[in-house]
């Protein structure tokens, strides 16, 4: 390090503006990491189909493979995972599954440790799982990546240990802000979940984060609401369309605890099947059977955005809603199980608004224009189910805001973000995120379970047992 150099990062290190700095930085990294992951997905989905999305449109051949036809389906998880699988298993294993519980332990317990190799192999793991038919988000990987350029430039600059987790947190908030194009979503998930505190200082630097990374990939992107095609004339007809709000947050929560069961039992029924064979193998095995599913449900190829929106206009009936919804569940526990890399954060939404436009529709047809448009309900079912998953109420409330556009719907997804989590932590101890880390053996929920028992006034500590 020369002398220069060296007083720089002197000074990012002691100034009391060094953290501010670093996290303008930081946000510049996350926006252009983002919009980097973004071109990898949409160019290996193109190459591998043919097309930028791929799915929406039922069972049709791949344009680039023809010779495949409908086998297309079945064989293209398989050649994904013969690449992406050893690659995770020989440079950064950490970089398999969703990445976000790995990013939560490196800063609750790791002091914002994150090897710099990890936002590299995680692009490239999750740009191949999910262009070759991987059923998962693109958030779970781009928060890995923001996350890991943080800590890589805390780590250069030495940052002490309180400062290098808040700049963890501004690297996840980064990268969700530019992923949505929503940057209040951004500083509470950096706060809410990563790092799982809310102070003044620290706040601020995730706001700059958020900030500077949605400001970079607007001019790129377009500064619409992630959810374009959300009809911003969608409103509840009367007050009392509250209780059926509230009935559909009590089912999106249960839903969205179904997903927790089922993404981690999938996980354990692989870890069983596969036994002790060479794990780098295991994602080109595993994508027989993910290419089975694909070919039966197409449209569960890749993220699933093209297909949220035929379902806000109204493409699908109730029964294929439903279906859609509960073969997401399968299809993004499969990816995960055979070693794939992604995110849980868009499967949670894509769940969510299939279960509350399928409720809209009964709704409709029971109450009629009292009942409100369903797509109202897509935007709640969307909310609950994340809220059960993660337990954020906040940046589940935001989330839905920020991508809809439409800040009518702020009382209702805030009253759904509210009950979805209560029921949740009434029927599981850990998140989405935290049970992959407690089925390690590592608790960072303890202490907020304790505060939150004794705010209610007692209760058994169920993770002393």
């Amino acid at each position: 390090m020369t002398a220069s150099v060296a007083r720089v990062a002197t000074w990012l290190r002691k100034n009391r503006y060094g953290l501010f700095t670093l996290a303008l930085i930081v946000g510049v990294g996350a926006g252009l990491g983002a919009l980097a992951f973004r071109a990898l997905v949409l160019g290996i989905t193109w190459a591998t189909t043919g097309s930028a999305e791929f799915g929406q449109d039922g069972r049709v051949p791949s344009a680039h493979l023809p010779w495949l036809g409908l086998g297309f389906y079945v064989l293209i998880p398989v050649i994904g995972g013969l690449v992406y699988g050893p690659l995770v298993y020989r440079w950064a294993r950490e970089a398999r599954g969703h990445g976000v519980p790995e990013v939560m332990i490196a800063v609750a317990e790791g002091g914002g440790r994150i090897r710099p190799r990890v936002a590299v192999v995680k692009a490239l793991a999750s740009a191949l799982t999910i262009g070759t038919g991987g059923s998962v988000g693109r958030e779970g990987p781009i928060v890995q990546i923001g996350a890991a350029l943080a800590s890589s430039l805390g780590q250069g600059t030495r940052q002490p240990v309180g400062r290098l987790r808040i700049l963890v947190a501004c690297g996840a908030a980064g990268g969700i802000s530019a992923t949505f194009n929503a940057p209040i979503t951004g500083v509470f998930f950096g706060a809410e979940i990563i790092l799982r505190e809310i102070s003044a200082g620290s706040l601020f630097a995730i706001m700059l984060s958020a900030m500077v990374a949605d400001a970079i990939v607007r001019p790129i992107l377009g500064a619409d609401a992630f959810l374009s095609g959300f009809p911003h004339d969608a409103a509840l007809g009367h007050s009392v369309d509250y209780l059926l709000v509230a009935v559909l947050a009590v089912l999106a929560a249960l839903v969205g605890q179904l997903f927790r069961y089922v993404l981690y039992a999938v996980e354990d029924l692989c870890d069983k099947l596969w036994g002790s064979r060479p794990e780098w193998a295991r994602p080109a095995v595993g994508g027989l059977l993910l290419g089975l599913l694909l070919l039966a449900v197409p449209q569960m190829f890749g993220v699933g955005y093209p297909v949220m929106f035929q379902a806000l206009h109204g493409d699908y009936g109730f029964w294929m809603l439903l279906f859609f919804c509960f073969a997401k569940i399968l299809a993004t526990s499969l990816s995960l199980g055979i070693g794939g890399s992604g995110g849980v954060f868009a499967p949670s939404l894509f769940i969510g608004l299939m279960l509350g436009t399928a409720y809209g529709l009964i709704a409709h047809q029971l109450f009629g224009d009292v009942a409100g448009d369903p797509a109202v309900y897509a935007a709640i079912g969307m909310g609950g189910v994340f809220a059960s998953g993660t337990r954020a109420p906040l940046t589940s409330f935001a989330s839905v805001v920020e991508m809809t556009g439409d800040v009518s719907l702020v009382l209702p997804v805030m009253l759904t973000s509210a009950i979805a989590t209560v029921v949740s932590r009434s029927v599981s101890y850990g998140t989405i995120y935290t049970t992959k880390l407690l089925r390690r053996g590592q608790d960072i929920e303890k202490q907020q379970d304790r505060e939150y028992r004794r705010m209610l006034g007692g209760g058994n500590d169920p993770s002393a047992a």
